[in-house]
Parts: structure tokens; C-alpha cells; sequence
């Protein structure tokens, strides 16, 4: 019985899904990328935005961490640890992003990112 109702269903909402198609409504394009080379460069943009928040997080928690230390050697050092780490990571992140500019701007001729 239930499939009887649902082929009905189809069948009377066919000239409606006809009629959509026809319409021809151009859809916006929500990735705003006309190119390859302009979705990686925003890729690529997004993922470093990413880790670059991880990258200020991490240096916050180390900091939280080695002010909650009390005099605790081993988390003082595991505070200046993630501090140092989280500094060196984003190092490498803005030398990525100069880098991965530079590269986009000799293939491409303009910056992607």
C-alpha cells in the first residue's frame, strides 16, 4: 500500500519537477573561485587560517598552563614547551604563506592567496 502512495506522490509531483528545469534560474556560485588556481588559493588560505588559530590557541593554552604551574617545574617547562612550539609553528605557517605566494604569483602571474 505504501508503495502505491509513493509512486502517486511521484507521479503527481512530475510536472512540477519538469517545470523547474525549464525555468533556467542561473545559480549563484557560492564557492566565488572562476578558476582552479583561485579554489586552491582559497583553499589553501582557509587551511592556513585554520592551523594559524590552532597555532594561537596552542600558545594561550601554554600560557594558561604555565601560570597555573604553582612553582611545578614539570609544568612550568611543559607551559614554556607549548609556548616555544606554538611560536615555531607559526613561523613555519607565515613561511608557508609568504612561500606558497610566491609560488602562485610566478605560475599564475598574480596572487592567488
Amino acid at each position: 500500500m505504501f508503495i502505491k502512495k509513493f509512486f502517486l506522490a511521484i507521479i503527481m509531483f512530475l510536472p512540477y519537477v519538469a517545470k523547474a528545469q525549464d525555468s533556467r534560474v542561473p545559480l549563484p556560485n557560492p564557492l566565488q573561485a572562476d578558476n582552479i588556481p583561485q579554489l586552491v588559493g582559497y583553499v589553501v588560505k582557509g587551511l592556513l587560517g585554520v592551523t594559524g588559530a590552532i597555532s594561537l590557541f596552542m600558545m594561550v593554552w601554554g600560557g594558561i598552563v604555565w601560570m597555573t604551574s604553582q612553582g611545578n617545574a614539570e609544568r612550568l617547562k611543559q607551559g614554556k614547551d607549548t609556548i616555544l612550539w606554538a611560536i615555531l609553528g607559526l613561523i613555519i605557517i607565515f613561511m608557508s604563506y609568504i612561500l606558497i605566494n610566491f609560488i602562485f604569483t610566478l605560475i599564475g602571474g598574480g596572487s592567488a592567496v
